[in-house]
């Protein structure tokens, strides 16, 4: 076993939380897992199943303390244009993860989407922010990039050039 502290239970408010634990988007998605707080705890994480934790999310230690979730600051591209939903569509056609603002959109930079977006008249400005992006259909759920919803054996190319849905 571990001598370390033990949290197997989220919590989806984390109000009187005595430490924080800064993670990515790609790290908010986890099921066992050793974690370092801010404050320089160590502790593991063990959930039941593999989750997508949201910032804001609290993790509770078995001894009741509670660590909040933040988003860590990552780089992203910020879409912005005239026709904000067609890019919208454009980007989730291509099953790209997507934080939604008002008058902005925030996707991992990606070159081969920046050229895209580009291409159709979005004005792109790389940032570095904290990335929360939507979740999946019906409001749960992950948004991963290229996963079609069923599974399929082939290769993608890193230029995206193989997909049918990009011709």
């Amino acid at each position: 076993m571990t001598d370390l502290p033990v949290a197997r239970t989220i919590c989806k408010a984390a109000a009187a939380a005595t430490d924080t634990v800064t993670l990515s988007y790609e790290a908010r998605f986890l099921r066992r897992r050793r974690l370092v707080s801010d404050g320089g705890l160590a502790f593991l994480l063990d959930l039941a199943q593999t989750t997508s934790l949201d910032a804001g999310d609290g993790l509770v230690l078995q001894d009741g303390r509670r660590i909040a979730v933040r988003a860590a600051e990552e780089p992203l591209l910020e879409v912005t244009g005239p026709d904000l939903p067609r890019l919208a569509w454009h980007i989730g056609n291509r099953h790209t993860p997507c934080q939604i603002e008002d008058g902005r959109l925030l996707i991992r930079r990606d070159h081969v989407i920046r050229d895209m977006l580009a291409r159709i008249g979005a004005t792109l400005r790389d940032v570095s922010e904290p990335f929360t992006p939507e979740g999946g259909a019906y409001g749960h759920g992950r948004t991963h990039g290229h996963d079609h919803g069923h599974s399929h054996d082939h290769v993608h190319e890193p230029d995206h050039a193989a997909h049918s849905h990009d011709l």
